[in-house]
């Protein structure tokens, strides 16, 4: 008489579905910080003299808004493809805008358009601005985006090498195995690259961040540079 078979199943998709299940995952960091970022240089726009901005001082503001409605409706309902590309288009609008700002600014500069109390709140929004549009592109890109980063596990490969990806085991702090980059971590990454104009703390790995690291210290050692060059009356 033959005895049943009791020998577990490999079929091919209950391996599949056995590693998928095991694969571990780290805290799905929070949007909010992001979407904030995004709306605080549409408020910070609005501080702008509208010879300074593409339109009304207003509209970027409202365009953002706009952007960000689909954007969040895309994370909400599981679309993180089409959330990231939204992402690419909402970064890439208010990218522009700033540069643009930028632009007429240095043009103002000699014929002496802007007050000095005009001059400085242009340039402070303009530098704040900087930190905060830097800070999104390195939150939304760094290891293939947030939620890249949240499936992928223990978050100890990135094209920057945070401190936390440094500790050893058996060190006064070990690496935690549920940690992973937030928003607040790419703010003070690009908040060093504005002051120090060079990365301070988390040592930049891949080209295209190398890129973006030197636009951000160019874009606001320019902003200084040309508001301390107005002040002294050299331009």
């Amino acid at each position: 008489m033959t005895q049943p078979s009791t020998q577990p199943s490999t079929h091919p998709s209950s391996q599949t579905s056995a590693k998928s299940a095991a694969k571990p995952t780290t805290p799905a960091q929070p949007a909010w910080p992001a979407a904030l970022a995004v709306l605080a240089v549409g408020g910070l726009y609005m501080a702008l003299p509208e010879s300074l901005t593409m339109g009304p001082s207003w509209l970027l503001l409202a365009v953002v808004s706009v952007l960000l409605v689909p954007l969040i409706l895309a994370r909400l309902r599981g679309s993180f493809a089409l959330n990231q590309t939204l992402g690419y288009v909402l970064l890439g609008v208010v990218t522009a805008e700033m540069l643009w700002s930028l632009y007429l600014l240095v043009r103002s500069l000699p014929s002496h358009q802007l007050g000095p109390l005009a001059l400085l709140r242009s340039a402070a929004a303009l530098w704040v601005t900087n930190i905060l549009v830097f800070a999104s592109w390195y939150w939304r890109l760094d290891a293939g985006g947030p939620h890249a980063r949240h499936l992928r596990g223990p978050h100890t490969k990135g094209d920057f090498l945070f401190p936390q990806m440094t500790l050893a085991p058996g060190t006064q702090k070990a690496f935690d195995p549920t940690w992973s980059p937030g928003f607040i971590d790419y703010l003070f990454l690009a908040f060093n690259t504005s002051t120090a104009f060079s990365p301070t703390d988390s040592p930049v790995l891949s080209r295209w961040a190398k890129v973006l690291m030197m636009i951000q210290s160019s874009i606001s050692l320019a902003t200084l540079a040309l508001l301390a060059a107005r002040a002294v009356n050299i331009l």
